[in-house]
C-alpha cells in the first residue's frame, strides 16, 4: 500500500527539488503503483542506523524534531515545489499518504479511491500539515470531522467536497493525469510558479499584503520571455508559445 519510508521520502523531496531547478521540467505528477496511493508513514521500518550506539533514551524535542524533518519536509516540498504538482490517486490515501496528495496542486482521484484521516485511529495527532491543510480545502468545521472520526472519504465524496478536482475510472487515471500535465508543461511555467505562489500564501496573508505580493509577482513575470510572448502573441492574434522561462 505504499507506506512511506525514510528513504522513499529523501528520493521525493529530492525530486521535487531536481524538477524545481530544471527549465527543462514544466510539470511532476505523483501518482503510485499498486492497489494504494500511500497508506501513511512506515511505521513498522526504523529510521536509519546512526552512529552513536546505544540507543539513547527519547528526550524531550526528539519527536518535534522528527516532524519537522521528516513529515513536514515532505508536504513542504509539495507545496514549495516551483511547478505545478499533480496528485493521481489511484487507490487509499491514508494519513500522511492523503496529506501528500491534498498538497498538490490538482487532484485526480480514481473511483475507487479513499482518504482516510486514520491518526484518531492510532491516537495520534495528524502530522505532516494535516491541521494547516484540511480547514483550508474545506473550512473548520468539515476539516474536524474527518479529522476526529477518521471516516474514509470516498473519491466522489471527496470531489463533491472539494479535496478532489476530478474522479475518472481507474483505467482512465494515467491518461486523465497525463492529459492535464501536458497542458501544464505547454503553458508559461514561471508565470505558474508565481501563481502558485500567490494562491498559497494568500491563505495566511491580510489584502494589503496579498495586494503587494500580486504587484510583486506582476514585476518579476514580465522580465521572463514566456511574458513577452503572451503579449506579442495576443497583439499578432496567433497562439502563443511558451517555453517556460
Amino acid at each position: 500500500m505504499n507506506a512511506v519510508t525514510w528513504e522513499q521520502r529523501e528520493h521525493v523531496i529530492a525530486l521535487l527539488a531536481e524538477a524545481s531547478a530544471d527549465p527543462a521540467v514544466r510539470a511532476v505528477v505523483l501518482t503510485a503503483t499498486g492497489n494504494g496511493f500511500c497508506a501513511g508513514a512506515d511505521l513498522r521500518s526504523p529510521p536509519p542506523a546512526t552512529p552513536t550506539p546505544p540507543q539513547a533514551p527519547r528526550m524531550a524535542g526528539d519527536v518535534s524534531r522528527m516532524i519537522r524533518l521528516g513529515a513536514q519536509r515532505l508536504i513542504t516540498a509539495v507545496l514549495d515545489c516551483e511547478k505545478p504538482v499533480i496528485a493521481a490517486v489511484n487507490g487509499t490515501a491514508a494519513g500522511i499518504g492523503a496529506h501528500l496528495a491534498l498538497a498538490c496542486d490538482l487532484v485526480i482521484a480514481a473511483e475507487g479511491a479513499r482518504f482516510i484521516e486514520v491518526f484518531v485511529r492510532r491516537g495520534l495527532v495528524p502530522d505532516g500539515g494535516g491541521a494547516y491543510l484540511l480547514p483550508r480545502l474545506l473550512g473548520p468545521q468539515k476539516a474536524k470531522e474527518l479529522l476526529f472520526f477518521g471516516d474514509a472519504v470516498p473519491a466522489e465524496e471527496a470531489a463533491r467536497l472539494g479535496l478532489v478536482n476530478k474522479v475518472v475510472p481507474a483505467d482512465g487515471l494515467e491518461a486523465a493525469a497525463r492529459a492535464w500535465a501536458e497542458r501544464l508543461a505547454q503553458g508559461p511555467t514561471r508565470a505558474l510558479a508565481l501563481t502558485k505562489q500567490l494562491v498559497n500564501a494568500s491563505l495566511d496573508s491580510d489584502r494589503a499584503t496579498a495586494l503587494a505580493a500580486e504587484a510583486t509577482a506582476q514585476e518579476l513575470n514580465m522580465t521572463t520571455a514566456d511574458a513577452n510572448e503572451g503579449v506579442a502573441a495576443f497583439k499578432e492574434r496567433r497562439t502563443p508559445e511558451y517555453r517556460g522561462r
